[in-house]
């Protein structure tokens, strides 16, 4: 006879952003070891796996839907299903910066995390008063496969990057919403440096994962405003 199945709670969730509404449960043992041995296998691209994993069981999210989310949307939606699994409040030490010595223990309630987007980022780019481009957020394969997550990105990586981003072209007179990716490549080639700089500043401004807060150095008295950006930052 088979053992009796308990009741999991379900929780909607809003995205920031979009506005588009999910429900999502906490996840289960299985899913906890899954991602355990994704993290001790330090693989990147096994702990991305295991992230998405959680969220294709735990969402009513489509695969397609969970691989086309932008990476800070992976990023919150985690954040809120780990919450409801192992706890609200994430708590570790930091090292305070007004001596970069004493640490000290924080207590960050995971609910309170947000998305922050940067005053004056917009997906829209104007090149001039009549070409511009609607861009995408990449995801976090598209991060992985290009590199974009270590040290030493090259300038070919940046142009791979920016190239796939391109929702869309336009100019006064057209749309252009179907183009190879050599096309969006020759496309950026063709930009001046200001422009370009434009494309930069997209990425550079993309919204994150955000938590200010204030930490008194018990030595020296003196307060120390700190500030969490990734998921990584939050389970130091």
């Amino acid at each position: 006879m088979p053992l009796p199945k308990l009741a999991l709670p379900e929780y909607d969730l809003v995205m920031p952003l979009t506005g588009r509404k999910l429900t999502y449960r906490p996840f289960l043992v299985k899913e906890e070891k899954l991602l355990y041995l994704a993290m001790e296998s330090k693989n990147e691209k096994e702990m991305i796996k295991a992230v998405k994993t959680i969220i294709k069981n735990c969402t009513n999210l489509k695969e397609n839907e969970v691989e086309g989310l932008a990476t800070f949307e992976v990023e919150y939606i985690f954040l809120r299903i780990r919450g409801k699994a192992v706890g609200e409040v994430s708590e570790f030490k930091v090292t305070c910066p007004d001596d970069e010595v004493t640490q000290v223990e924080v207590h960050i309630p995971l609910q309170d995390v947000e998305i922050d987007v940067p005053e004056g980022h917009d997906t829209k780019i104007m090149f001039d008063k009549k070409v511009g481009v609607i861009m995408k957020y990449p995801s976090l394969d598209v991060f992985v496969n290009q590199n974009m997550t270590e040290g030493d990105v090259g300038i070919d990586d940046i142009f791979e990057l920016a190239a796939g981003c391109i929702a869309q072209a336009f100019d006064e007179d057209e749309t252009y919403d179907s183009f190879t990716k050599k096309e969006a490549i020759d496309f950026l080639e063709s930009l001046n440096s200001d422009q370009f700089a434009k494309v930069q500043n997209f990425f550079e401004t993309m919204p994150k994962l955000r938590y200010e807060m204030t930490v008194r150095n018990p030595k020296t008295k003196k307060d120390n405003e700190i500030v969490f950006e990734g998921l990584a930052s939050f389970f130091a």
